[in-house]
């Protein structure tokens, strides 16, 4: 059968919160049914014209996709599934919505992530022997299965490799915190994010804004006395939920085509579980690889949720981007990383770049791009439609 078109008509997302902060007391349901249900009402649909509910989710474990179905008001026989590719997990449960709705088996998908670390369950290792105690493993339990050294010192190799120095890379996490503040100050952010109670904290990203220049200067690095990556200029954990509307070309019609975001392309890339801060940037290169004769300059927008601002300036360097073009709001390191949801947050972004307020320089075109722990890289180009 032919392929059918899809499209993303809407996209919101939580303010992201620090773990013990803005949203210490919700769980994952709590934090992720009133963005579900804003999201469909931006679309003009109601919870009964909902066939699949996808959840990308790292720290939950079983399915949290029903219980969030379930809290949002869903009707009980809306399907739902989840996925764990950590930090990878939101952008491809958007692309698993996708896929469904374009092999004609969905005409609404609601799919993003969603993290609750202030509240998702501790993990705790069996002892091999029973002379040994249990421990408790990381958030990311992988990076200490797979990553032959400690994740920072990992990444430590990429700025090592480029000669990217530590004065530069705080630089950069001081101009993603600017940003992120001028975007706040000017609402850009104002028809993104859903206010989960009506207090101002609640429509802005915790932390944004919080740092200057001196401070991050004065940070002890992660891995001394040689380090360059230290609390300040990489991103840290969040909680937070973001969600986009998928439709079918029938119901995008009978909604009088309102402008969307449709999926272009999408690849996934492995590299050395050592090197994952490389991930994003070989994601990157198969996209383009794969895009044969389309104009990389024709690309106005790149949302990376980057683990560190050394990630940011290489992906720019390898890969020639304007470095104004990359996280033109802010990135991660401002706003932080959500795990799971941080994938469903950069198309969210992209959405209110390319059409719920476009940029002025953005075009037609964005990308959203990120590694996941252990070594892979997602990348996906798309168009918005007007």
């Amino acid at each position: 059968m032919p392929v059918a078109s899809s499209y993303i008509i809407a996209a919101r997302r939580s303010a992201l919160g620090r773990i013990g902060g803005l949203h210490k007391n919700r769980r994952l349901a709590e934090l992720s049914a009133p963005v579900v249900l804003v999201a469909l009402a931006d679309a003009g649909l109601t919870a009964d014209a909902v066939d699949e509910l996808i959840v990308g989710n790292a720290s939950e474990g079983g399915n949290p996709a029903r219980l969030i179905s379930l809290a949002a008001g869903l009707p009980e026989t809306v399907a739902s599934h989840s996925i764990d590719r950590q930090c990878a997990s939101g952008l491809d449960a958007i692309i698993g919505g996708v896929r469904l709705v374009e092999a004609g088996d969905a005409d609404v998908v609601v799919a993003g992530g969603a993290e609750s670390l202030s509240t998702a369950p501790w993990r705790v290792a069996k002892p091999r022997s029973l002379y040994q105690l249990p421990h408790f493993l990381r958030v990311e339990p992988m990076a200490a299965d797979f990553a032959g050294e400690a994740p920072f010192e990992a990444t430590e190799l990429l700025p090592q490799r480029l000669g990217i120095s530590r004065a530069k890379q705080d630089l950069v996490a001081m101009q993603s915190h600017i940003k992120a503040e001028a975007a706040r100050e000017a609402r850009r952010l104002a028809g993104e994010i859903v206010p989960l109670r009506r207090n101002a904290e609640e429509a802005r990203d915790e932390g944004v804004g919080s740092l200057d220049l001196a401070e991050l200067e004065e940070m002890t690095p992660f891995a001394p006395p040689d380090g360059t990556l230290t609390p300040g200029n990489t991103s840290s954990l969040r909680d937070g939920a973001a969600f986009v509307v998928i439709v079918s070309e029938r119901v995008w019609a009978a909604r009088g085509k309102p402008g969307a975001l449709r999926l272009v392309s999408t690849v996934a890339r492995g590299v050395p579980p050592d090197s994952d801060g490389e991930a994003p940037i070989a994601a990157m290169h198969k996209l383009y690889d794969r895009l044969n004769g389309f104009k990389r300059d024709d690309i106005g927008v790149f949302e990376l949720s980057e683990s560190s601002a050394a990630q940011e300036i290489a992906l720019a360097a390898l890969l020639n981007i304007d470095p104004a073009r990359i996280n033109p709001n802010g990135g991660a390191i401002a706003r932080g990383h959500p795990l799971g949801a941080a994938g469903a947050v950069l198309v969210v972004r992209l959405f209110s770049d390319l059409v719920r307020s476009p940029l002025p320089t953005a075009g037609r075109y964005g990308v959203a791009t990120l590694g996941a722990i252990g070594g892979l890289g997602l990348a996906a180009l798309f168009e918005a439609v007007h």
